[in-house]
């Protein structure tokens, strides 16, 4: 795909900040009336902080209440370079300081299990029952534990980390590839259909890879994928061939790389074409809506949540709307930098319906950076409007890293990555 506006600029903007915030939706709003109207927000991620931050901003006589049971939220976005040893796990750690201190925001550390839709309340694990004028969900993804034979929770937690949220299970991979010995071979296992972060396990690879040239040059990475494609992938090849030559091998679902059952145990994964062993194993399982989301009955037969796309409302459920990966949101990606411009939209939108106005149409924008070394990273960006189908893509509005990108383009992206992930953690937490 070829851009039709410069890459540099385009990505000048999203650093600015101004193509997370300069979204139709977010325009200046009249005050509210003194009755402060209630939301309640379920989730802390990239999500549920922004939509708080902002509600707050747009109008500060909402009363915003945040659950969220982690005192620390560790990203996903930036866990690979955790992984791959180019940052710390205290890096990629988000709290709810700022939220809670400067925008007011009542930060509560609890789980919600149950939503009562006609009665507007949200009930806690604590057993305390909070009422809304609007809610706000929020709770990212959960997993198909079933759909893998031999895979589990507690098998993911202990021998086969899928590191598709962030803390323990970054610390736990990392902690594997750097107890492997030179020479062992790295199993990454990618899921099919939709899943949080498309290119978040090439990235991975690239970044074990990296890893593993310095220190375990002798080891290789095969990753067996449950799809015959996948993003940014021409770009990925090309990177892996010049920096990793023959060190990553990709085996589509067609030439074996459907995983049909793992062995904890043996340290094994199955395949159409026999079983695959490895030193350490990075299972990725098919993906739904998070569990808070079922639970309510905001999904539909697809496993995730249908909205209306002017205002993230579920159209199964209306006052409550449905943000970030567990959205049914079109053409965006499942990604931070799309939950966080969902955020804002449904922020604003929520403002809008609060003072009686209709919500306007919103553009959104999405970009996924990926790191395959060091001064060495690609990018996809795009900009997205409201379509008959729902949110499609503008084409030529964004783009991809050329393929004959030279050295400092590739550096330069890799900075933009940076800046990116510190920015947006600043925008939505700080």
């Amino acid at each position: 795909m070829r851009q039709q506006v410069s890459r540099r600029d385009f990505n000048k903007l999203l650093l600015s900040g101004l193509a997370g915030s300069a979204l139709g939706a977010l325009a200046p709003f009249q005050r509210a009336s003194a009755v402060s109207k209630r939301v309640i927000i379920i989730g802390g991620g990239f999500g549920g902080a922004a939509a708080a931050k902002y509600l707050r901003k747009l109008d500060p006589s909402i009363a915003v209440t945040l659950i969220e049971p982690k005192a620390v939220y560790y990203t996903c976005p930036f866990s690979n370079w955790v992984i791959g040893g180019l940052r710390r796990i205290e890096d990629i750690a988000q709290t709810y300081t700022v939220l809670r201190n400067r925008y007011q925001v009542t930060i509560i550390g609890d789980v919600a299990v149950a939503l009562d839709p006609l009665r507007s309340t949200v009930r806690l694990k604590s057993g305390k029952v909070l009422n809304y004028d609007r809610l706000i969900v929020s709770p990212g993804i959960d997993f198909k534990w079933d759909a893998i034979e031999g895979y589990s929770q507690s098998v993911a937690e202990s021998r086969m980390p899928h590191v598709f949220q962030g803390g323990a299970q970054t610390v736990l991979l990392r902690k594997q590839l750097v107890s492997m010995k030179d020479g062992g071979t790295v199993l990454v296992c990618p899921p099919g259909g939709q899943f949080r972060c498309p290119a978040a396990p090439y990235e991975r690879a690239s970044l074990m890879a990296y890893y593993l040239k310095q220190h375990k040059p002798k080891s290789k990475i095969i990753i067996l994928d449950d799809k015959e494609k996948f993003s940014k992938q021409e770009l990925f090849m090309q990177g892996w061939d010049r920096r990793y030559p023959g060190m990553i091998e990709w085996r589509s679902a067609a030439a074996g790389g459907k995983v049909s059952a793992v062995h904890a145990a043996a340290m094994t994964v199955s395949t159409e074409f026999g079983d695959e062993k490895g030193a350490v194993i990075n299972v990725i399982p098919p993906q739904k809506a998070g569990k808070i989301a079922f639970d309510g009955g905001l999904t539909d037969a697809s496993g995730w949540c249908p909205v209306n796309p002017v205002t993230f409302e579920s159209t199964i459920h209306p006052g409550i709307h449905v943000i970030g990966d567990s959205a049914l949101a079109g053409a965006m990606p499942k990604s931070g930098f799309a939950a966080s411009s969902q955020g804002k939209v449904a922020a604003a939108a929520i403002v809008n319906l609060f003072q009686g106005r209709v919500p306007s149409s919103p553009t959104l924008v999405s970009t996924c950076y990926s790191l395959i070394g060091p001064a060495y990273a690609i990018s996809v960006a795009g900009v997205y409007r409201l379509g008959v189908d729902g949110i499609v893509e503008i084409k030529g509005a964004g783009g991809l890293t050329p393929l004959d990108a030279d050295n400092d383009h590739l550096k330069e992206e890799a900075d933009y990555a940076a800046g990116w992930y510190d920015n947006i953690s600043r925008d939505n937490w700080g």
